[in-house]
């Protein structure tokens, strides 16, 4: 059957312009030109400054491009952490970007809430070099506020706070005042094929990497944050990169500054409102997320117990296609990604599915 949506977190429905672009970018014949040539700088310049743009990314932080956002987990860690960082651990992915710490042996300690729990203040002894949140916990669906990023912050000002916003970009309009670094993977809310990571961050980053590499720490090699930044600066890669992504991606911006962040972000709070609305008062199924302060607009969880196949067959009739829960939760829990691909329409039919059964 053909889908009318596809409700998967990542990666997610394509955008509805990103055939057009990838399509303008074979006939320039631009997935052949060279990485070091003048035409991949512009193109790199014209997607950094959208991103900028969109994101209200302030001048003293850049933009540099990997392969995924989870090869950041492990940069960040080689490049910015001498001996110790902390990491606030609720679902898969937090977890993984712990045990890459772990991996990288440093003196990594976490502190861990059950899956669709949020956080209480940070209590520690002591201030961490590196404190990791993970912004949107994909396999969750919890959301961390804003404001405990900015508490946080006033907590710990000397450390660093790098923060995973996978599949929360680009609904969240970070105070970068309160972080120093954030990163995402485009195959969710940018609505792109995988292949591409994009990560921010300041010039607080820049100067530990020095430090750390100043220290004889491993810092990473070809790929290191400073290999990355010193090739950034001249709007180029180490490596030859994803080019066709960060061509498509310049422009999806692009199509996402034209309709307007603002809009963007009141179409995303309209359509979450719809289902956590629905799921509230749903007979058989229930938001994962109990505390509406924590729920992820972005991302929302159903846990729908042992009618969990009953309902995916019931939308997939209607060409509506869930995702599935993550891990040990795959089989209660059905999981709808809610990004600037998915219409208004697409929720509006979906909440009736949903309310029709019983």
């Amino acid at each position: 059957m053909t889908k009318a949506a596809d409700f998967a977190p990542g990666p997610s429905q394509l955008f509805f312009t990103i055939e057009d672009h990838t399509r303008k970018a074979f006939r320039e014949g631009f997935p052949s030109i060279s990485h070091r040539s003048k035409e991949f700088q512009h193109t790199y310049q014209r997607t950094v400054a959208n991103l900028r743009q969109l994101m209200a990314v302030p001048d003293h932080f850049h933009i540099a491009f990997t392969t995924s956002a989870s090869e950041v987990w492990e940069r960040s860690i080689q490049s910015l952490v001498i001996e110790n960082c902390l990491h606030l651990v609720n679902g898969a992915f937090s977890k993984k970007f712990f045990e890459t710490a772990l991996q990288q042996k440093k003196k990594a300690t976490k502190i861990e809430v059950p899956p669709g729990k949020g956080f209480e203040p940070i209590v520690t002894a002591n201030e961490p070099e590196l404190i990791a949140l993970t912004h949107n916990e994909t396999s969750t669906g919890v959301a961390m506020p804003l404001t405990y990023l900015a508490n946080v912050r006033a907590q710990f000002p000397n450390a660093l706070i790098i923060v995973d916003a996978v599949s929360s970009v680009p609904y969240p309009a970070f105070n970068f005042d309160h972080i120093d670094s954030v990163f995402f993977s485009v195959q969710k809310g940018f609505g792109m094929p995988a292949g591409l990571g994009v990560w921010i961050y300041n010039n607080r980053c820049v100067e530990k990497a020095k430090e750390v590499q100043a220290v004889g720490v491993n810092a990473g090699s070809y790929h290191s944050l400073l290999s990355l930044h010193e090739f950034t600066l001249k709007n180029q890669t180490p490596a030859t990169p994803n080019m066709l992504a960060i061509y498509t991606l310049g422009y999806v911006a692009e199509d996402f500054l034209n309709r307007g962040i603002h809009i963007i972000r009141k179409e995303t709070e309209y359509k979450s409102v719809l289902l956590y609305q629905t799921l509230q008062h749903h007979s058989l199924l229930k938001p994962f997320v109990e505390d509406g302060a924590w729920r992820s607009p972005t991302v929302i969880i159903a846990h729908c117990g042992e009618h969990t196949e009953t309902v995916r067959k019931r939308l997939e009739a209607q060409g509506l296609y869930p995702g599935d829960g993550y891990g040990e939760l795959k089989k209660t829990q059905l999981r709808f990604a809610n990004f600037p691909a998915h219409s208004k329409e697409q929720y509006e039919l979906l909440v009736d599915v949903l309310g029709g059964i019983k």
